[in-house]
């Protein structure tokens, strides 16, 4: 070859030089072999350029190496080492030129290196045509017509570019619909609707890995119906652009028909059942993982240029952007509502339907919150214990979570075996539970009503009841007087349970007539947003008279009616009404 060449390692150090690049550069082949290029020929610093021309040349060898593109580069001027400390001046027309593997990975580069540093300097100087020679006009012709091809590739070039520019400011726009999307048909429709306008292309499909290493491709309808029954699902493995992309992580680039049956017979059946001719199929990669990919098809042959690719690249990463917020916004959901639904379903079963007694009617209602989990840590319980005594609560642990659910399963279980252990007092039965609670390390705090209903009074004088309550820092309970009178049973409170294990507990009691009604509820029932409390429980009040007629069932339904569609907290209800002895 009569040009000079220089042959690279893709890390730009020297490989080998043909004899017409070491005459020119007036170095050896043992002197340059081994070294890094920059080293052998480092830039000479001008006022103009302060690296002496080696970023430029640096950056077209690296595009060539990293896009398997040749690259061409202006008219460069590059001095080289005289060989005594100093410089000769040179103009050079360089063009960089990767040499590729059967796998398309970069293994070498070479550097078409035409010293026209005379032609230049003739041409700067205005020499005389009359006193020059056959040989020099031989040299003249030889070098313009190098550089007019080389003229012609860049303007073909800048056209590339400028046409890759429109095409980048039309996928900005992609950008922001890519955004919006929120599953992968989503995706699909936003680049079938603009994304393939921007790229002038016929088609495309997502392609996105399951675990079983299958392929669930959607296509856009402009490639018919039939390629998407054909290749909705495609095994990784399979001989298509979108399965190789996915599997190895690189592009692949099929510009005309030749070329895709070089790749794979199949992609015959490809083109025809598509209408198309050139292909490109691109990983859709986020992090180290590879999601899918991305294959775009064009009706005619397509010539794929290096600006090209690394717009189709680009718009690559978009789509795997949002594929990943996709999948991942998707296991979310499927995580939340799994453990969403094992909460709601632990919190269910705590909630256990009340006994009931022949002259003791209990009714039991829970709402969650409208935007909140379904599950709390609200609960109400109701049980016998061995003297025939109901023993009734109402109860609020902190928290909106299944760790609220939890704490106030433990909460529960732990109160009930207390308080069979000693159900004779109510404030007996809280003081152990709290210290329970700091010896278990339940770590939660709660308010609570304990309340304890049993059988009291002359036999003159059936079916009155005696009620004992323990209050821990809880709303105060409602009485309903048969004559439909309301009574808020408000005392002073003790401490919240899970603050001081050591702080005393006291008990009130009251006498529960036939045909009273005794309400417990959480602070959900009373408590608004832009309201205070005591607005809250005057509502209950004025509510509770006015429903007190009713069966109890309907008056709690027709209680929880009043309140808002939207709850800012769970609300749990324990309605207890007496009747006289029929024992």
């Amino acid at each position: 070859m009569p040009t000079p060449y220089l042959v690279m390692t893709p890390d730009l150090v020297i490989a080998d030089a043909n004899p017409v690049y070491l005459a020119t550069t007036g170095r050896a082949l043992e002197e340059i072999v081994g070294r890094p290029l920059f080293e052998v020929f480092p830039g000479n610093p001008n006022e103009t350029d302060p690296d002496g021309g080696e970023g430029k040349v640096r950056a077209s060898l690296e595009r060539a190496r990293d896009t398997g593109r040749i690259d061409t580069m202006e008219l460069q001027e590059y001095d080289i080492p005289d060989g005594r400390g100093g410089f000769d001046k040179r103009f050079w027309s360089l063009i960089s030129i990767p040499v590729l593997d059967g796998t398309g990975v970069c293994r070498h580069v070479i550097q078409r290196a035409e010293d026209i540093t005379d032609y230049v300097l003739d041409q700067r100087q205005g020499g005389d045509d009359r006193t020059r020679g056959a040989e020099w006009h031989r040299r003249v012709l030889e070098v313009e017509s190098d550089l007019y091809a080389r003229g012609l590739e860049l303007t073909a070039s800048r056209e590339a570019e400028l046409a890759t520019a429109r095409r980048l400011a039309a996928l900005a726009g992609v950008a922001l619909d890519l955004a919006a999307a929120d599953t992968v048909d989503d995706l699909t429709r936003i680049v079938t609707a603009t994304g393939l306008g921007a790229l002038g292309a016929r088609g495309a499909a997502i392609a996105v890995r399951d675990d079983a290493d299958l392929l669930h491709a959607v296509a856009t309808p402009s490639l018919g119906a039939e390629a998407q029954r054909r290749y909705g699902v495609m095994s990784l493995d399979g001989p298509f652009p979108a399965c190789a992309a996915a599997r190895t992580g690189r592009a692949v680039i099929l510009p005309d028909r030749a070329a895709a049956l070089v790749f794979s017979p199949g992609m015959a059946e490809v083109l025809d059942a598509t209408g198309t001719e050139a292909w490109i199929g691109l990983p859709l990669q986020a992090g180290n993982r590879i999601l899918g990919s991305l294959s775009v098809g064009w009706a005619e042959r397509h010539v794929f240029t290096s600006q090209d690719v690394e717009l189709l690249e680009a718009f690559a990463a978009q789509c795997a952007q949002v594929l990943d917020r996709i999948q991942t916004r998707a296991a979310e959901r499927a995580a939340y509502a799994a453990a969403q639904g094992m909460a709601e379903a632990l919190q269910r079963s705590l909630l256990t339907e009340p006994p009931q007694a022949d002259d003791l009617e209990i009714a039991v209602r829970y709402l969650p919150a409208a935007e909140r989990a379904q599950v709390g840590g609200d609960w109400y319980d109701a049980f016998q214990v061995g003297d025939g005594s109901t023993m009734l609560v109402i109860g609020d642990v902190t928290g909106h979570d299944r760790y609220a659910a939890a704490a106030m399963a433990q909460v529960r279980n732990v109160l009930r075996g207390v308080a069979h252990s000693q159900p004779e007092s109510p404030a007996r039965v809280l003081a152990a539970l709290d210290r329970a609670m700091g010896d278990l390390a339940v770590g939660t705090l709660a308010t609570a009503v304990l309340a304890r209903v049993e059988r009291w009074g002359p036999e003159e004088a059936p079916g009155q009841r005696l009620l004992r309550w323990s209050n821990a820092g809880h709303p105060a309970p409602l009485l309903i007087g048969c004559d439909g009178s309301v009574t808020l049973l408000e005392r002073v409170p003790n401490l919240l349970l899970g603050v001081d294990p050591r702080s005393a507990r006291v008990e009130h009691a009251v006498i529960l007539p036939p045909g009273a009604t005794l309400l417990l509820y959480t602070d959900g029932l009373v408590e608004r947003r832009g309201t205070n409390l005591d607005d809250g429980v005057e509502w209950l009040r004025q509510e509770a008279e006015k429903l007190a007629d009713l069966p109890l069932d309907e008056f709690c339904d027709r209680l929880l009616a009043g309140l808002p569609e939207a709850l800012d907290d769970d609300v749990a209800i324990l309605a207890l009404r007496s009747y006289p002895d029929r024992a």
